[in-house]
């Protein structure tokens, strides 16, 4: 199979997943700086690829079943990685964004589940808005706690940044997560 634009810059996202792992977790940073803003930094490109590439597949017609799988995929394991990096990496804020990236996690999983059954329905289940602000929140939330501490050094000792930007994006997982079962629900009940 012949891979268009959209597809390999699907497929670059999820091999850049180890990579931003390296430079969040592996990487001996000498400057604390340097340490959270690189990581950061490739965290939001590789998360802009998912934009880029729905746009280029919609605008040049090249949505491809292959596609329509895999992007799904690749957003939730740089999302999922990222969760997981920050409960390893940032202790300090453990207590309270363990509960955020388990409703995450959650979330994530329960809807992709839910799409499974509803296209045995061949029925399409299309993002929403609401899912695309929950994306962005996740983004927003991710970065801010990277690099919070450099940024707003004011707000870093207390976290406000941080725990504000974790509600935000719990309440938007929340939402959305709720949304998609109201509207598609009604196949899991359905027999086959």
């Amino acid at each position: 199979m012949k891979l268009n634009l959209p597809n390999k810059l699907t497929l670059l996202r999820i091999f850049s997943v180890p990579v931003f792992l390296v430079l969040l977790l592996a990487v001996k940073w000498e400057n604390e700086t340097l340490g959270r803003m690189i990581p950061a930094a490739f965290f939001v490109l590789i998360s802009l690829t998912d934009t880029l590439d729905g746009y280029i597949a919609r605008k040049y017609d090249l949505v491809t079943n292959f596609g329509k799988f895999l992007d799904p995929l690749a957003d939730k394991f740089i999302v999922f990685a990222a969760l997981l990096g920050i409960l390893v990496k940032y202790t300090y804020i453990s207590g309270v964004f363990v509960w955020a990236a388990a409703i995450v996690m959650f979330r994530e999983l329960a809807v992709t589940s839910m799409r499974l059954v509803v296209a045995k329905h061949s029925v399409v289940v299309a993002a929403s808005w609401l899912g695309k602000i929950k994306t962005w929140s996740q983004i927003v939330c991710v970065v801010a706690i990277m690099v919070e501490p450099v940024i707003f050094p004011f707000f870093a000792e207390n976290h406000i940044i941080s725990y504000i930007t974790i509600g935000i994006m719990t309440v938007m997982t929340l939402w959305s997560g709720i949304d998609y079962f109201v509207k598609y629900g009604k196949y899991i009940t359905q027999e086959d």
